[in-house]
């Protein structure tokens, strides 16, 4: 698919003056234009608002707030840290940056509500309850939702592998043993890891199933999935915003949950008498009567 700056480049020739003037701000400065209002826009390139609406119009557009989200969009691959960083000019003060971030989660949950493909969601289940094996992937920012999917699948099943390490040579070692009767789950967002595609191509080939949670589709990370999550990603600065991902996450584990209620209680009865025996959790104290209550 064409970048929307690949696009304003491709028309750049045809424009009239006006829309040059535009389209080489947004060209050399499209982080800030991003953010900017039409207005803004209009005044910081020497135009008119309405001749900046009538510029995103001509493109194919919707209109300026259409351009405007495309835009963002890609503002969360092709931005570096330090561009990101900088994103954070934006706020005017501490209370503002954080009631901004948490709305931000916020909108992202209902998006991702409302775009919840029910049928990708259950085929994705059907999935991992019929795989022998299941082997988890999220690298650099995903690797907190990986390793969070982790310690829930290891509770719903016997055999799941989390693949995570620093070096290219171990991904693919982990992964070798893969088959056609196992799943493999990828777990990536703005900026993709190129090691985790890698992986899924190679599952892929190995004639495992994959299911994929990411952001949006007709990506790479979407080229070789069976299955497709999808979930808001949001860019807060430096931090990837990624609760409505987790969320996601959530939903299947508890899905899954409900079809391997059984084991889950089996697995439960004998942890429970390991972490009691060994203190795992801590230990508090009843103020009236000084007795001990265990906290999970």
């Amino acid at each position: 698919m064409e970048s929307t700056i690949d696009l304003i480049e491709s028309r750049l020739p045809e424009m009239s003056k006006g829309h040059k003037a535009i389209a080489n701000y947004i060209i050399e400065k499209y982080d800030q234009a991003a953010y900017m209002t039409a207005a803004k826009l209009g005044e910081e390139t020497g135009v008119s608002e309405s001749t900046v609406v009538r510029f995103t119009t001509e493109l194919g557009f919707e209109g300026y707030p259409h351009f405007q989200s495309a835009l963002k969009e890609e503002l969360k691959s092709k931005l570096t840290s330090v561009q990101r960083l900088n994103y954070t000019d934006r706020f005017a003060d501490d209370t503002t940056a954080v009631r901004d971030v948490i709305r931000g989660d916020m909108e992202n949950l209902k998006e991702t509500l409302a775009s919840l493909d029910d049928e990708a969601m259950a085929a994705a289940v059907k999935t991992i309850l019929g795989a022998r094996k299941i082997y988890i992937m999220g690298l650099r920012a995903s690797s907190p939702l990986s390793s969070f999917m982790h310690f829930y699948m290891t509770l719903l099943f016997d055999d799941v592998i989390h693949i995570h390490s620093n070096s290219t040579n171990e991904v693919f070692e982990q992964i070798m043993p893969i088959t056609s009767d196992d799943v493999m789950i990828g777990i990536s967002f703005p900026r993709y890891s190129q090691r985790t595609i890698n992986s899924m191509e190679y599952a892929k080939k190995k004639g495992a199933k994959i299911i994929v949670i990411t952001d949006k589709d007709d990506t790479a990370m979407t080229e070789n999935a069976d299955v497709k999550l999808f979930a808001k990603s949001g860019m807060a600065s430096f931090v990837d915003s990624l609760a409505a991902p987790l969320s996601l996450i959530n939903a299947l584990l508890v899905t899954l949950g409900m079809h391997r209620k059984e084991h889950i209680m089996s697995s439960f009865e004998a942890l429970e008498t390991m972490w009691s025996q060994y203190r795992v959790y801590e230990v508090g104290r009843d103020r009236n009567n000084g007795l001990g209550e265990e906290y999970s």
